[in-house]
């Protein structure tokens, strides 16, 4: 139950950091929301013994951690409007896929053939989303992107990051947890950008404020719960529910935004989570004795970066 609430929780991202880059900027949003989030897993999740880790996955897990958030937040502050910013959240669910493609080359992780239609699906359902009502079509697609290339170029660059860093997680983390001072960096990271960008003053409303903190409690409280499911459940079904993430995600945005969205947009984000079953089936069905624990292992290093125990991703973000 904690594992599924925490799926839950991330599912909401997208639409909780629009409603607070609307308010207080791209930027200045972020920055506000990953501080609260660091002060939050703070007290929830406390810090590590530094000692018990690589320095490997000390220094590139920590930039990659802080690249991948970055590049999903601002994605979304950028977006041109509501339904822009859930688009590129689908973008950025091509992470499953390219995990299970990360582990194979990088991990010699076995796979099955179903690896080529799953990874074939995760892209046509992209493009299909992409293309608005039109479906499938290639060439509404490509001006979509050519709309706002920044945002969806950042998902995209996100999503290669995030499926890097599981890679390096499942590798170096040796059963450790840093998410913590991985949110740190993150923040430090906005405040940064916002700094040297000079970006405009942010409005600290009563609405901006509450919503800041709700988002950070959905985002930090997801990586508490999710660690509490992954520890104490069955890490399979965690992994496999998952996946389900982008259509969950989609419906929060959806009523969070106010935003409509047609049929072909469903089909085509159907069809991203029916791509990402299959990715993470083609690694299953060659190892059924392991499993639970591969799977559980790219899950839990997606969500968090050490959302897991790692045992020390889930399926979000």
């Amino acid at each position: 139950m904690a594992g599924l609430a925490a799926i839950v929780l991330w599912s909401s991202m997208v639409g909780m950091i629009r409603l607070v880059t609307e308010s207080l900027g791209a930027i200045g949003g972020a920055a506000m929301i990953y501080s609260c989030c660091a002060i939050l897993l703070s007290v929830t999740v406390g810090w590590p013994t530094f000692a018990n880790f690589s320095r490997t996955y000390l220094a590139t897990g920590a930039v990659m951690f802080a690249a991948y958030e970055v590049c999903f937040a601002l994605a979304i502050g950028f977006a041109d409007t509501p339904r822009q910013a859930i688009e590129v959240g689908i973008v950025n669910y091509l992470w499953p896929s390219l995990t299970v493609v990360f582990a194979i080359v990088f991990t010699g992780q076995k796979a099955s053939r179903l690896i080529v239609p799953g990874m074939a699906l995760s892209v046509v359902g992209v493009a299909v989303v992409l293309g608005g009502d039109s479906g499938l079509d290639i060439t509404g697609t490509i001006d979509n992107v050519r709309s706002n290339p920044l945002s969806y170029a950042l998902a995209f660059t996100g999503a290669v990051i995030w499926a890097g860093y599981c890679t390096v997680t499942k590798l170096f983390a040796n059963g450790n947890n840093a998410i913590t001072p991985f949110f740190v960096l993150t923040a430090a990271s906005f405040w940064g950008l916002y700094l040297l960008t000079g970006s405009e003053p942010m409005d600290l409303s009563f609405a901006a404020l509450a919503a800041t903190l709700v988002a950070a409690c959905a985002i930090g409280f997801g990586y508490a719960l999710w660690n509490v499911g992954i520890l104490g459940g069955n890490l399979a079904f965690l992994a496999a529910s998952s996946y389900f993430t982008p259509v969950l995600s989609a419906a929060f945005s959806s009523v969070l935004l106010t935003t409509a969205l047609g049929p072909m947009f469903w089909i085509g984000t159907a069809v991203v989570c029916v791509g990402a079953i299959l990715c993470w089936l083609a690694t299953r069905n060659t190892q059924i004795a392991t499993a639970a624990t591969d799977t559980g292992d790219l899950q839990v290093t997606s969500s968090e970066s050490g959302r897991t125990r790692e045992l020390h991703k889930p399926g979000r973000r």
